[in-house]
Protein backbone atom coordinates (compact mmCIF):
# COMPACT_ATOMS: atom_id res chain seq x y z
CA UNK A 1 0.00 0.00 0.00
CA UNK A 2 2.87 2.37 0.79
CA UNK A 3 4.39 1.69 -2.64
CA UNK A 4 1.12 2.62 -4.31
CA UNK A 5 0.91 5.87 -2.35
CA UNK A 6 4.52 6.75 -3.22
CA UNK A 7 3.91 5.88 -6.87
CA UNK A 8 0.87 8.16 -6.96
CA UNK A 9 2.82 11.01 -5.35
CA UNK A 10 5.73 10.60 -7.78
CA UNK A 11 3.34 10.32 -10.74
CA UNK A 12 1.62 13.57 -9.78
CA UNK A 13 4.99 15.32 -9.36
CA UNK A 14 6.24 14.02 -12.71
CA UNK A 15 3.09 14.90 -14.65
CA UNK A 16 2.67 18.33 -13.04
CA UNK A 17 6.33 19.21 -13.56
CA UNK A 18 6.25 18.02 -17.18
CA UNK A 19 3.16 20.11 -17.93
CA UNK A 20 4.69 23.15 -16.24
CA UNK A 21 7.96 22.60 -18.13
CA UNK A 22 6.11 22.78 -21.42
CA UNK A 23 3.72 25.58 -20.46
CA UNK A 24 6.10 28.07 -18.85
CA UNK A 25 7.52 30.91 -20.93
CA UNK A 26 10.73 31.35 -18.95
CA UNK A 27 13.63 29.10 -19.84
CA UNK A 28 15.10 28.83 -16.34
CA UNK A 29 11.76 27.72 -14.92
CA UNK A 30 11.42 25.16 -17.72
CA UNK A 31 14.83 23.71 -16.91
CA UNK A 32 13.97 23.59 -13.20
CA UNK A 33 10.70 21.78 -13.89
CA UNK A 34 12.57 19.34 -16.14
CA UNK A 35 14.93 18.66 -13.25
CA UNK A 36 11.92 17.79 -11.07
CA UNK A 37 10.66 15.40 -13.76
CA UNK A 38 14.01 13.61 -13.92
CA UNK A 39 14.25 13.40 -10.13
CA UNK A 40 10.74 11.95 -10.05
CA UNK A 41 11.77 9.28 -12.55
CA UNK A 42 14.77 8.50 -10.34
CA UNK A 43 12.33 8.16 -7.45
CA UNK A 44 10.38 5.60 -9.48
CA UNK A 45 13.58 3.63 -10.02
CA UNK A 46 14.28 3.67 -6.28
CA UNK A 47 10.70 2.59 -5.65
CA UNK A 48 11.27 -0.42 -7.91
CA UNK A 49 14.50 -1.24 -6.00
CA UNK A 50 16.63 -0.40 -9.02
CA UNK A 51 19.13 1.61 -7.01
CA UNK A 52 21.78 1.53 -9.73
CA UNK A 53 19.46 3.07 -12.32
CA UNK A 54 18.17 5.59 -9.78
CA UNK A 55 21.68 6.68 -8.85
CA UNK A 56 22.69 6.83 -12.52
CA UNK A 57 19.59 8.89 -13.29
CA UNK A 58 20.44 11.40 -10.59
CA UNK A 59 24.17 11.60 -11.33
CA UNK A 60 23.90 11.80 -15.13
CA UNK A 61 20.91 14.10 -15.34
CA UNK A 62 21.96 16.36 -12.47
CA UNK A 63 25.10 17.08 -14.48
CA UNK A 64 23.01 17.46 -17.61
CA UNK A 65 20.72 19.95 -15.90
CA UNK A 66 23.73 21.92 -14.71
CA UNK A 67 24.95 22.14 -18.29
CA UNK A 68 21.46 23.17 -19.43
CA UNK A 69 21.41 25.96 -16.83
CA UNK A 70 24.80 27.19 -18.06
CA UNK A 71 23.76 27.13 -21.72
CA UNK A 72 20.42 28.75 -20.94
CA UNK A 73 22.27 31.60 -19.30
CA UNK A 74 24.88 31.88 -22.06
CA UNK A 75 22.71 31.49 -25.14
CA UNK A 76 19.66 33.49 -24.16
CA UNK A 77 19.63 37.25 -23.86
CA UNK A 78 19.12 38.99 -20.54
CA UNK A 79 15.71 40.31 -21.59
CA UNK A 80 14.50 36.81 -22.45
CA UNK A 81 15.74 35.41 -19.13
CA UNK A 82 13.79 38.10 -17.32
CA UNK A 83 10.66 37.22 -19.30
CA UNK A 84 10.42 40.56 -21.10
CA UNK A 85 10.51 39.13 -24.64
CA UNK A 86 8.31 36.08 -24.28
CA UNK A 87 5.97 36.28 -27.27
CA UNK A 88 4.49 33.25 -28.92
CA UNK A 89 2.50 33.56 -32.14
CA UNK A 90 -0.85 31.81 -32.41
CA UNK A 91 0.26 30.07 -35.60
CA UNK A 92 3.14 28.41 -33.74
CA UNK A 93 0.75 27.18 -31.04
CA UNK A 94 -1.60 25.72 -33.64
CA UNK A 95 1.22 24.10 -35.62
CA UNK A 96 2.72 22.67 -32.42
CA UNK A 97 -0.64 21.28 -31.36
CA UNK A 98 -1.17 19.69 -34.78
CA UNK A 99 2.30 18.18 -34.69
CA UNK A 100 1.66 16.76 -31.22
CA UNK A 101 -1.70 15.33 -32.34
CA UNK A 102 -0.17 13.74 -35.44
CA UNK A 103 2.63 12.26 -33.32
CA UNK A 104 0.15 10.76 -30.86
CA UNK A 105 -1.88 9.23 -33.70
CA UNK A 106 1.26 7.72 -35.25
CA UNK A 107 2.34 6.20 -31.91
CA UNK A 108 -1.13 4.74 -31.30
CA UNK A 109 -1.27 3.30 -34.83
CA UNK A 110 2.16 1.69 -34.44
CA UNK A 111 1.14 0.18 -31.09
CA UNK A 112 -2.08 -1.19 -32.55
CA UNK A 113 -0.37 -2.49 -35.71
CA UNK A 114 2.27 -4.35 -33.74
CA UNK A 115 -0.29 -5.56 -31.19
CA UNK A 116 1.93 -4.30 -28.38
CA UNK A 117 -0.92 -4.10 -25.90
CA UNK A 118 -1.83 -7.74 -26.37
CA UNK A 119 1.70 -9.13 -26.28
CA UNK A 120 2.65 -7.09 -23.21
CA UNK A 121 -0.12 -8.76 -21.21
CA UNK A 122 0.78 -12.21 -22.51
CA UNK A 123 4.41 -12.03 -21.41
CA UNK A 124 5.36 -14.01 -18.32
CA UNK A 125 6.03 -12.06 -15.15
CA UNK A 126 9.83 -12.42 -15.10
CA UNK A 127 12.03 -9.94 -13.28
CA UNK A 128 15.31 -9.11 -14.97
CA UNK A 129 18.19 -8.99 -12.47
CA UNK A 130 20.00 -5.69 -12.11
CA UNK A 131 23.35 -7.35 -12.86
CA UNK A 132 22.09 -8.37 -16.30
CA UNK A 133 20.87 -4.82 -17.02
CA UNK A 134 24.24 -3.41 -15.93
CA UNK A 135 26.14 -5.79 -18.20
CA UNK A 136 23.84 -4.91 -21.10
CA UNK A 137 24.43 -1.20 -20.59
CA UNK A 138 28.23 -1.24 -20.30
CA UNK A 139 29.14 -4.42 -22.16
CA UNK A 140 30.82 -4.47 -25.55
CA UNK A 141 29.36 -7.67 -26.94
CA UNK A 142 26.33 -8.34 -29.11
CA UNK A 143 23.17 -6.48 -27.94
CA UNK A 144 25.17 -4.40 -25.48
CA UNK A 145 25.29 -0.64 -25.44
CA UNK A 146 28.76 0.70 -24.68
CA UNK A 147 29.44 1.69 -28.30
CA UNK A 148 26.17 3.64 -28.81
CA UNK A 149 26.76 5.25 -25.42
CA UNK A 150 30.20 6.44 -26.54
CA UNK A 151 28.80 7.74 -29.84
CA UNK A 152 26.16 9.69 -27.93
CA UNK A 153 28.80 11.14 -25.60
CA UNK A 154 30.87 12.28 -28.60
CA UNK A 155 27.74 13.76 -30.20
CA UNK A 156 26.93 15.67 -27.00
CA UNK A 157 30.52 16.91 -26.82
CA UNK A 158 30.20 18.20 -30.39
CA UNK A 159 26.92 19.90 -29.43
CA UNK A 160 28.58 21.57 -26.44
CA UNK A 161 31.45 22.83 -28.60
CA UNK A 162 28.98 24.05 -31.23
CA UNK A 163 26.93 25.87 -28.60
CA UNK A 164 30.04 27.56 -27.27
CA UNK A 165 31.01 28.66 -30.78
CA UNK A 166 27.50 30.02 -31.42
CA UNK A 167 27.36 31.80 -28.07
CA UNK A 168 30.74 33.47 -28.52
CA UNK A 169 30.21 36.87 -29.99
CA UNK A 170 32.47 37.87 -32.82
CA UNK A 171 34.63 40.86 -32.11
CA UNK A 172 34.45 43.48 -34.79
Amino acid sequence: MANLVMFCILAVIIIASAVMCVMTKRIMRAVTFMLFVLLGVAGLYFLLDYTYLGAAQISVYAGGMTMLFVFAIQLVSKRTLQGLEARIKASRIVSGGLLALISCVVVILVLLKNQFMYTANAMPDVEVPMKQIGFALVGSGKYQYVLPFEFISLFLLACIIGALVVSKKEEE
